[in-house]
């Protein structure tokens, strides 16, 4: 039994309230997505669904209504239980108290009728989150036509065509609406995708003791995992402790670090006193912050010419030296046993080293063993140049084939899968420098010329066959990344990797959340000397789009165990909690926490952190200028002009962006 599931909504007698979220999609993500606004956020929403079962888990016998109304079933219970308890879930901390029901509709696209039916011209936000960029597109620019107003949030992978559909959705709202505040305009249309959103915690998962990086317009924000050194001892507090890991995360009987863990279970912003007291546990540090590295090499993801060193091996070019070491040397010896200049000299000797020249019959003896000693270095010259040809013709096809993984590599990620979500964490593998042998089955697929660019290992092939994860050399890897679109074959590819290599470090990208629950305790029951990790898509990128949603700027979410802290970007202005408080009593353990501000004059600001950097034609990164101040002083008083950063928890934060309503509860 699945547990509670509410009835089907009856067909809406009365057009529904106005301010309202309504939420398009056809996939997991957009369940997760209502359930974030519905029980973090406490907006009403309206969820709009294909007819059919998911296309994404064709074996599962519910519809896409009934799992979502599952789901939302699960949900209101659990919300239940934590309010009847004692604590901070009780009570006041309820974001639930006189919200409407999520209300669910069935229909094949959002066009024209079925978005005015959902109440797009009396909405505060759509979210458009379809698996296809082009049915998001198509639907947002009616809804913009609809609804000049509305707040929208988009899903797209391509990154560039989102900055062109941002800039063309916002300069459609400004002309419906002449007089509107620029400030609403930089929130009225956000591009997010989920792939970018949750690449970089997947790319984390496999490093061990690696920091979890979020990244935006240039910034850099490492939050690292310690232990501590001794039982007994606590661990370092960095910077400034994020969090505190579960007190059961190596027992195998544990709890798995959820909301359903209790006091044992992970603790996001904790004081000084509760992190003074966790002796034992370990830590979430904010252990540096900066824009850049400035001792690293950009990484290029290709270019038009090679160099030299790519072009013709090592062996090669000392050869080629050696020769032309042995002709200058012989140009030297002309010189000194003879009387001819500097050029006639190097004329001379090249001649000879080609086989040109005349025999040197009535030259004097010195003459004639330069000659000699030429010809002998020329029948070195020979083959010299057939294998530069040789190898220069082999670099050229091998330029446009993938490289298979070297026979002494190790050390390296394996990772297995490079549709969306594959391609974007391989790209943040490569830009932290990890090596990494990718398994892909579809010699198509969409990361495969991205491989090809960067050089990267790769194993064609399907992976539950026997010798491919050998083929990738997972006997001497760090770590797994199962990313596939298909559960069994990533929990398959587990499985097997884990027999050949019982304490190898999994994380495995599972659809079903529930499933990723059941696989999380079972394999690390099974194999407690090794870190398994099991991760959600949609439960990493829900946050972000619900943040967006509220109108403000998300910079990224860093996976806790099964807990997720944001990050994120907002005025000062308007949120009582914040304004007129130092940074010591604007921090709210548990909640939320200031980590930075912005020095810019409000008139300079970028209008949007977390828009992606501009590119220069030769496809590198241009990183703005930054006001932002990381070490400020506990009595700093914050002003509503401020803007700061913060980390918060998904109801620290849905306190802090709750919009002001006034709906009655029913009767």
């Amino acid at each position: 039994m699945l547990g509670f599931v509410p009835p089907p909504p009856q067909p809406p007698t009365a057009p529904p309230p106005s301010g309202h979220m309504i939420v398009c999609g056809d996939d997991a993500l957009a369940r997760r997505l209502a359930v974030e606004l519905r029980y973090v956020y406490g907006e009403r929403v309206t969820l709009l669904l294909p007819p059919g079962r998911d296309a994404n888990s064709p074996e599962t016998p519910l519809t896409q209504r009934g799992r979502a109304a599952a789901l939302f079933g699960r949900m209101s219970a659990a919300m239940s239980r934590t309010g009847n308890g004692n604590g901070s879930g009780g009570g006041s901390g309820d974001t639930n108290a006189g919200v409407e029901a999520v209300r669910i509709m069935e229909a094949p696209e959002a066009s024209d009728d079925v978005l005015e039916e959902a109440g797009v011209d009396r909405a505060a936000a759509l979210a458009l989150v379809y698996d296809d960029d082009e049915r998001n597109i198509r639907a947002a620019l009616t809804a913009r036509r609809l609804n000049p107003r509305l707040r929208l949030v988009i899903r797209l992978y391509n990154r560039k065509l989102g900055l062109h559909l941002e800039e063309l959705l916002d300069q459609a709202a400004a002309v419906a609406m002449p007089g509107i505040d620029p400030a609403l305009l930089d929130a009225s249309t956000t591009v997010l995708s989920d792939a970018d959103t949750a690449a970089p915690a997947l790319a984390a998962t496999a490093l061990t003791g690696s920091s979890k990086v979020i990244q935006a317009e240039g910034l850099l924000l490492r939050a690292a995992e310690r232990t501590p050194s001794r039982p007994g001892e606590t661990a370092g507090p960095g910077l400034c402790t994020l969090a505190l890991l579960s007190s059961t995360t190596n027992d195998p009987a544990g709890s798995e670090g959820s909301d359903s863990s209790g006091d044992e279970g992970p603790r996001l912003l904790p004081d000084e006193a509760a992190v003074a007291a966790a002796t034992g546990r370990g830590t979430i540090v904010l252990e540096a912050i900066s824009r850049a590295d400035p001792d690293r090499p950009a990484t290029r993801m290709g270019g038009r010419g090679a160099p030299l060193s790519q072009v013709f091996s090592r062996r090669l070019r000392w050869s080629a030296l050696g020769v032309a070491a042995a002709a200058l040397a012989l140009v030297v010896a002309s010189l000194l046993t003879t009387e001819d200049t500097a050029i006639h000299s190097t004329y001379l000797t090249l001649l000879d080293l080609l086989g040109m020249n005349d025999p040197a019959e009535d030259a004097p003896a010195a003459r004639q063993i330069i000659q000699l000693l030429s010809g002998v270095a020329g029948l070195l010259l020979l083959p010299l140049l057939i294998a530069a040809v040789l190898e220069a013709f082999g670099t050229l096809r091998t330029a446009s084939s993938l490289r298979r993984p070297p026979r002494g590599l190790s050390g390296h990620v394996v990772l297995l899968g490079l549709g969306k979500i594959g391609t974007r964490v391989l790209v943040r593998l490569r830009e932290l420098d990890i090596p990494v042998v990718v398994v892909e089955e579809d010699p198509e697929a969409r990361g495969i010329p991205l491989a090809r660019s960067m050089h990267v290992p790769t194993v064609i092939g399907d992976v539950t066959q026997e010798g491919v994860l050998e083929a990738a050399k997972v006997r001497r890897a760090r770590a797994l990344l199962a990313l596939t679109s298909i559960d069994t074959t990533n929990l398959e590819a587990a499985l097997y990797a884990r027999s050949v290599k019982p304490d190898l470090r999994v994380a495995l990208r599972l659809y079903d959340d529930e499933f990723a629950t059941a696989v999380y305790r079972t394999l690390r029951a099974a194999h407690p000397q090794a870190l398994t990790r099991s991760r959600s898509v949609s439960h990493l990128a829900a946050p972000s789009f619900a943040g967006a949603m509220m109108g403000r700027q998300i910079l990224g979410a860093v996976p806790v165990e099964r807990k997720v802290m944001l990050f994120a970007a907002l005025e000062v202005a308007g949120h009582p909690q914040l304004e007129g408080r130092t940074v010591e009593e604007a921090f709210r353990p548990g909640a939320w926490r200031v980590l930075a501000i912005d020095a810019t004059p409000p008139a300079d600001r970028a209008p949007d952190l977390a828009a992606l950097p501009l590119y220069t034609p030769e496809g590198e990164a241009v990183q703005p200028s930054s006001g932002l101040v990381w070490d400020m002083h506990p009595g700093y008083v914050l002003r509503a002009q401020d803007r700061v950063v913060i980390a918060a928890t998904r109801r620290g934060l849905a306190e802090l962006l709750r919009r002001q309503r006034s709906v009655q509860p029913r009767q």
